[in-house]
């Protein structure tokens, strides 16, 4: 799910730190593949996947170039640091 993309989300639909970093992403250019936990089905399996991956929440959880990046805190400061459009350039994603 995560690879054949350069930018992909999971996500919820009602969650509002989601909807922010998915902004984010479309404010920069980028369209990101974005898998609604809560829409899709065996949704639950993924996320149970996320949070043994370390993401806690399992939301919003993004990969960029098919690597885990984590959640909305990481990317947040990945942008602050001006670290992250680099990032999505490397995976193509620009």
């Amino acid at each position: 799910m995560v690879c054949e993309r350069p930018v992909v989300l999971f996500s919820r639909s009602s969650c509002c730190m989601c909807h922010t970093i998915k902004s984010l992403f479309v404010d920069f250019g980028v369209n990101p593949t974005v898998y609604e936990l809560d829409e899709i089905p065996r949704g639950r399996e993924v996320e149970q996947v996320l949070l043994r991956l370390g993401c806690n929440p399992a939301v919003p959880a993004v990969f960029i170039g098919g690597e885990l990046v984590g959640g909305a805190n990481e990317i947040m400061s990945l942008h602050l640091r001006r670290a992250l459009q680099p990032m999505l350039k490397r995976a193509g994603a620009l």
